[in-house]
Parts: structure tokens; sequence; C-alpha cells
């Protein structure tokens, strides 16, 4: 499967949707609606205007559908689904194009007004579903003929396994999955599915079979005395670009739980990953972008002040950087202004204390006001941070956590922050105990993402460093 070539497929033709539509509105305007009302023909002439929005008009549109998500999974698009959202999006597009460049025209009476939204509106909608539900169509037929598919894992080596592989296998229409293998949950002498797939390892050994098969769907199939170790199944999934699965139980289905995409589909509950819509990460990373550079610029004069006190506080570097674990579990380099002595940690890793040592007069003021972290305004701008999510952790500390807490691996599937629902609640931990109660508040975070949650963490904050109430 290309990907890129498909994405592009998609792009060209919302491209041509957009241009052809504008052309015939365009010529619309012109015979149907001026020629109205000036009481004769009006000659169709491509002017400046028409020109500019035949490229202006479809890069609106092409921006619209990137910022809601149009243009990811491409291979994997319902086409009823594709209606739905197609028409939404037009009624949204449509509206805006007509209250920003439609409703300043001359006309008769606003029976044209209205004339004129439902021409531009069925016209885009018309094309866009069109061309779509073509591709659509096409992509669906070479997965059903199993043609192209989605390389996937099963979890599971026994009778549940071998059903439900027995079951897709042997679909008429394919549900697309290639299945690459299968790894077990309990060492036993024989396993029912190795006469159909080749073992590939362990649960624990889950990321490297992804990593090394790129796997894109997970499938769990567990039998009754193997549940105890789903979570960590799932916790070793967490940070994985993947699409989980799960057989359902009889009360998952009388719960309502089990959705069904497809009628020739096998009855699957899908571990959702997509924490924020579209529109919403799209958002965020735009306002992380706007405010990181308006704060680098507007207190450009704070950061020479802390710089200056940085350096007078004791001799050594004004920043710091160190080595952090971000999305995905990707290291990356926080920066900070110093708020410790040179060779803070020369005895090992160590956390910080209300009463430690090693912080400097002019780093314990910095702390308690959050200026030490102003700095990671550049890390936000990179995109390894974002303004609020997790705080990030070393590796060294980690491990620890991990230990007491394996879901701790939850928290990787989203970019850390500057600041965050458990650094408002608690600010610095002190310990790895303290680290875990903090965790709590961020799980929470992620499992209610969205950009109001984010809103009222920055406010927070902003009333924390404004009140010096940091710790």
């Amino acid at each position: 499967m290309n990907r890129k070539l498909q994405t592009f497929k998609y792009v060209l033709f919302d491209w041509l949707s957009a241009s052809v539509t504008w052309s015939l509105f365009f010529f619309y305007r012109k015979t149907f609606v001026e020629s109205q009302k000036f009481g004769y023909q009006v000659m169709v002439n491509m002017d400046e205007r028409f020109i500019q929005g035949l490229i202006l008009i479809p890069i609106f549109w092409l921006l619209f559908y990137a910022m809601l998500g149009t243009y990811r999974n491409v291979y994997r698009k319902s086409r009823l689904r594709e209606l739905v959202q197609t028409f939404a999006t037009a009624g949204i597009g449509v509206t805006a194009i007509f209250f920003a460049l439609i409703l300043d025209d001359e006309v008769i009476n606003y029976t044209t007004y209205y004339q004129s939204y439902a021409v531009l509106f069925g016209a885009h909608f018309g094309f866009t579903f069109l061309f779509r539900f073509v591709l659509s169509s096409i992509t669906a037929n070479k997965i059903h003929s199993r043609k192209i598919g989605f390389p996937t894992l099963m979890v599971g080596s026994d009778a549940k396994a071998l059903e439900l592989y027995d079951e897709l296998d042997s679909q008429q229409r394919s549900s697309g999955y290639q299945f690459k293998g299968f790894v077990r949950v309990k060492e036993r002498d024989t396993y029912l599915l190795e006469e159909h797939l080749p073992f590939l390892g362990t649960i624990d050994e889950l990321p490297r079979i992804i990593e090394e098969h790129a796997i894109e769907e997970v499938i769990i199939a567990l039998e009754s005395s193997e549940h105890e170790s789903l979570q960590n199944i799932l916790n070793q999934l967490e940070d994985r670009d993947v699409v989980v699965k799960v057989i359902p139980d009889m009360y998952d289905i009388l719960s309502g739980s089990v959705r069904m995409d497809s009628i020739y589909g096998t009855p699957l509950i899908q571990v959702t990953q997509n924490i924020m819509a579209p529109w919403q990460h799209i958002s965020k990373r735009v306002g992380d972008i706007v405010v990181s550079i308006l704060a680098l610029v507007v207190l450009s004069p704070v950061y020479l002040l802390t710089a200056i006190g940085v350096k007078m506080s004791s001799s050594g570097p004004i920043f710091y950087a160190q080595e952090r674990i971000g999305k995905g579990g990707k290291p990356f380099f926080i920066y900070k202004f110093r708020s410790m002595v040179v060779d803070a940690e020369k005895q090992g890793p160590a956390l910080s204390s209300d009463h430690d040592p090693r912080i400097t007069p002019f780093g314990r003021f910095m702390r308690k006001v959050r200026l030490d972290e102003i700095p990671q305004f550049f890390n936000v701008l990179k995109g390894d941070m974002s303004l609020v999510g997790p705080r990030p952790e070393r590796q060294f500390f980690i491990d620890q956590i991990v230990q007491q807490a394996p879901h701790y691996r939850h928290l990787l599937k989203v970019k850390p922050g500057i600041t965050s629902w458990g650094m408002v609640k608690y600010g610095y931990a002190e310990n790895v105990d303290q680290m875990i109660r903090r965790m709590k508040f961020d799980l929470l975070y992620i499992e209610n993402m969205s950009l109001l949650v984010d809103i009222k963490i920055l406010i927070y904050t902003v009333q924390t460093v404004l009140m010096g109430r940091g710790k």
C-alpha cells in the first residue's frame, strides 16, 4: 500500500472538485444572477476576481479538510461515514464562503441568495463526494478481494484465537487483516494457532515485534485464564501507533460496547487511541505555536532579567539541558534556566525538595513563579512538547515508576507539557511516590483532553505564577 500516493489522490481530487465548483459557480453568477439584476446578458470574463478565487478557494478547502483530519487513515474510510462527513464539512465550508464572499452581491431579492447558496453547496458536495466515493470504492474492493490489507498480529494462541482466525480467514469478503503471526500469553508445549501462523514471541516482546514486522493492527483473543494479562498487554501497546481490537464477551455485547463498522465483519471492540478529535489536535498545535511565539517576543525582557539573575546568583551556565522522555518514548532535551548549583547530580539522578541545598537562592524564587520553565517555549516550537501535557520525566525515574504503576506508559501517548493538571495540583515531585500521585491527575487529563480543559489548566497555571504558589 502506498499511503502517500493514496493521500495525494484525495488531495488532488478535492482540489479539482473545489476548482470545478468555483468555476461553474462563477459562470452561474454571471449568467443568471448578474444578468437578472442588470436586465441584460452579462459577458462572462475570467477577470482578476475569478483567478483569485480559483487559486484561494481550493487552498481554503484543502486546509479546512486537513484541519479536520480528512487525509488521515486514507485506507480506512467508510463510504457511508464519508457521505455524512462530506455533507457536514461542505455545509460548514460553503456557509463560511457565502458570508465572506457572496453576501455582498447585488441581487433583486433574497431568494437569489438562497438559490446561490443551494447551487454552491450542491455543486461542491456533489463533485467532492463523487470523487471520494470512487476512491473509497476502489480501496474497499481491493481490501475485500485481499489485494491490499493491514499487517496484523494476533495476541493469543489457543481456542479463541484459533476460532477467530478461522472466522476471519474464511470470510468471503476480507476485512483487510493480513496476519504476520501470533504471540503467546502463557507458555505451553504446543499452541493451536501455530499450525496456521508463525510464532513471533511473548507479550513482553510486543514493542519489538510490532516494529520488526511493521504491524498496523493488533487483535487480542485471550482465554478466560489469561484475562489477568490484558492490562499488561494494553500497557505494552499504549505508545504504539497501531489499531487495537479485542474479542467481546456476552457482557460487552449486552452492555452496548460492541459497535459494528461492517455488516460482513467479525464483531470486535476497538480500543480507542484517538484522545482528541483531529481538528482539536491541529488547533492545539496551532495554539502551541502562536502562544510560544508571542511568549518569546513579549517575555523577552523577562528572559533577559532572569538570565542576569541566574548569572549573578551562582557561577555556571545560564541554561540547563536535560534528556527527558517524550511522546512515544522518544527522548529529547528539555531546556530550563539553571536553578541549581553546577554538578548538582554528580552523585547520580536525584529529585529536589523544598529545602534542597543544591537550589540557589535565585533558583528558589524562579521555581515559585515557574520562571525556570519558560525556556521550554523553544521545546514547544520544536514540537517536542506542548503547552499543556504531562510533565516529562527521565528514563531513570520512569523505570522506577513503571515498577509500581505500569499504566504510567499511558502518559507517553501524548506530548509532554510545560504545565499539567498534576503540576497545578502538586508542583515539583520530591520522590517517586509523589510522581505516582501526580500521575493520577495527568491520567485524568488524558482521558478528558480537550481545548477547554487546556485553557482551564493554563488559567490556573497563570494564577500559580502570579500568586507565587509554585512548589
